[in-house]
């Protein structure tokens, strides 16, 4: 069983292999022509990229990150994930005092349970995606494995909707991450099961619930006709690279895709004061 790290070290390795002089001459975004401080909420440590390792390639690149760990049961299969108070303790004491905001990326629709509500909040922001699916028999499917298959395409992607917004209303979330992100089998058919019919669902729950969207780096997603739409519809937005099993990618996708649609400061997401976290003022469902 994969995580999604190593799925995105594996298929980013021949990328970051060709490209590795371009990315380092485009680090430094410090002067990205918008008119707000640039976070990378997505960001992961790994064996071989550690806090130090981030703090520096920050610093390197004038953008603050984001540092998140996966929570939630030790149900879902990950090398580690804080599933209790204690673990995520030592987590926010980690990065206690360091130069990042304190993240956790949580995982299927029962994390809440895990964690008092007051020792979460000590958290800057949680994010989550739906990249985890329900099976027919209810049982939890990483889409990003290899053995992983939707079926017919178009009754997949009505289930993926609905799961996305399950997701999005259940999860007392900051961040909704990965927006329409499709399995390998369907990805291609990208552009024409992406309707704007399709995409309003998931917009309309991120309205009524507060939560932000997702830029991402990592997969060059969503797609401009979604992006359009959730600015219209107000959402507010953050950035994302979703770092895999090595070092940090760069943001340069949504620094260009917030050109594109005029993003400013009122535009982006910012972590609420505690107090205000989601899941101390939403009702938990799960």
């Amino acid at each position: 069983m994969s995580s999604r790290r190593e799925f995105l070290g594996e298929a980013a390795a021949g990328f970051i292999a060709a490209a590795g002089t371009l990315a380092a001459q485009n680090d430094n975004t410090t002067h990205a022509g918008l008119n707000f401080p640039l976070v990378d909420y997505h960001v992961h440590l790994n064996a071989t990229f550690s806090l130090d390792d981030a703090i520096a390639r920050s610093k390197e690149r004038g953008v603050k990150f984001g540092i998140a760990e996966h929570a939630g049961t030790k149900e879902n299969i990950y090398p580690s994930i804080l599933s209790n108070d204690e673990e995520l303790q030592k987590w926010i004491a980690r990065l206690d005092g360091k130069p990042v905001y304190k993240g956790v990326q949580a995982e299927w629709l029962d994390w809440a349970k895990c964690f008092s509500k007051d020792v979460f909040a000590q958290l800057d922001y949680v994010l989550s995606d739906a990249m985890t699916f329900p099976g027919r028999d209810g049982k939890r499917m990483k889409m990003w494995e290899p053995e992983f298959d939707p079926g017919d395409a178009h009754e997949f992607i009505e289930r993926y909707v609905k799961w996305s917004v399950e997701v999005i209303e259940k999860e007392p979330l900051d961040i909704f991450s990965h927006p329409t992100w499709l399995p390998a089998p369907v990805d291609k058919l990208y552009d024409t099961l992406w309707t704007p019919e399709r995409m309003k669902p998931i917009i309309e729950a991120l309205k009524r619930t507060g939560t932000a969207v997702e830029i991402d780096s990592a997969y060059n997603i969503p797609g401009l006709p979604f992006l359009q739409l959730a600015k219209e519809a107000k959402l507010k937005f953050s950035f994302g690279s979703n770092s895999g099993a090595g070092a940090v990618r760069t943001i340069d996708f949504c620094i260009e895709r917030a050109r594109v649609i005029g993003l400013t400061a009122n535009n982006m997401f910012v972590p609420a004061p505690r107090g205000r976290k989601p899941i101390q003022r939403r009702r938990i469902v799960a």
